[in-house]
């Protein structure tokens, strides 16, 4: 079963860390597999991951004539994979040695349509006292009680995520109107492929927690500020896809139950056994975060032409 394993970067600010990724996946234990990276309409990323790449073996390069977003060219490098299965890692996520290996053997053990594993945080400087790891989805990473090792979900985080080749160019891909593009800040481009191949195929994704990426956190994922934003544009992006997949799995629904109901009680007998004044910042990171995710939501509501506004 050959994996082909894509991570697009876009600019040369990046370049260490796209560097990073992608010799990770060249380190894989896993045979056969071949690395296909995309550069999103930046001819001087693409000139240096020649010279750097050109020349190795199972490494097929590709770039696009201007910048078209992480959906369009994800999707591009599935369409040049050659692999039965297709792998997607940022350009900011280091895979652990056995990454493929571990989500090779759900295909092989399961029917699987989908496999996506875990991704931890790397944060370059400290963790910030204010942030709570309930939040960790805002940048990208896994949070407890996200999934059970084995079990359906219908989509795990982008850095860590898997396809059967087939199925994911049947079903169209990634929607290039949806995920980051430039400054357009719409996200969750993976929910909609999730729900398509549910309704196509009546399969999730299966979550394994034995295959490992590690997400680079730059210091200013930690800033307060660029988290509500984040946050907001979160609310923004749900009630987009509220609109385009109306009967799909509210999976952020019950994430929020999870979190009102299980989480923030905890927290607060936690509180009150062990007062902390980071045990208190966390609580108050999650209250506004929560608020701003809302009030991405209402913003999108009363936005007319939302979907259209959203496609521009």
């Amino acid at each position: 079963m050959k994996v082909s394993v894509v991570v697009c970067t876009y600019t040369m600010d990046r370049y260490d860390v796209f560097t990073e990724a992608v010799e990770s996946a060249l380190a894989q234990t896993y045979d056969p597999i071949e690395v296909v990276l995309v550069i999103d309409g930046n001819p001087d990323v693409y000139e240096r991951a020649v010279e750097d790449f050109g020349d190795r073996e199972n490494v097929v390069i590709s770039d696009n004539d201007e910048n078209q977003g992480i959906s369009y060219s994800r999707t591009r490098g599935a369409e040049l994979a050659s692999g039965e299965i297709v792998a997607f890692i940022d350009d900011d996520g280091v895979a652990e040695e056995d990454w493929i290996e571990n989500l090779v053997d759900v295909y092989e053990e399961t029917d699987a349509i989908a496999v996506g594993g875990d991704v931890r945080p790397n944060w370059q400087g400290k963790r910030p006292d204010f942030f709570p790891e309930e939040f960790y989805w805002l940048v990208g990473c896994v949070e407890p009680g996200f999934a059970e090792d084995g079990e359906e979900v219908r989509n795990t985080y982008g850095s860590n995520i898997s396809y059967r080749r087939d199925a994911f160019l049947e079903v169209g891909g990634y929607d290039p109107n949806t995920g980051r593009k430039g400054d357009k800040h719409l996200q969750a481009h993976e929910a909609p492929v999730g729900i398509r191949l549910l309704e196509e195929f009546g399969q999730g994704m299966v979550y394994t927690e034995d295959a490992v990426v590690h997400h680079t956190l730059f210091e200013y994922r930690g800033e307060f500020r660029w988290l509500v934003f984040r946050s907001f544009w979160q609310g923004y992006s749900k009630r987009v896809m509220d609109l385009l997949y109306p009967n799909a799995p509210d999976a952020k629904g019950d994430y929020l139950k999870w979190l009102l109901t299980d989480r923030v009680p905890r927290r607060l007998e936690g509180l009150v056994r062990s007062p902390s004044a980071a045990a208190v910042t966390q609580l108050g990171a999650i209250g506004a975060f929560t608020a701003a995710v809302g009030l991405g939501y209402l913003y999108a509501i009363a936005t007319p032409d939302l979907v259209g506004k959203a496609n521009q």
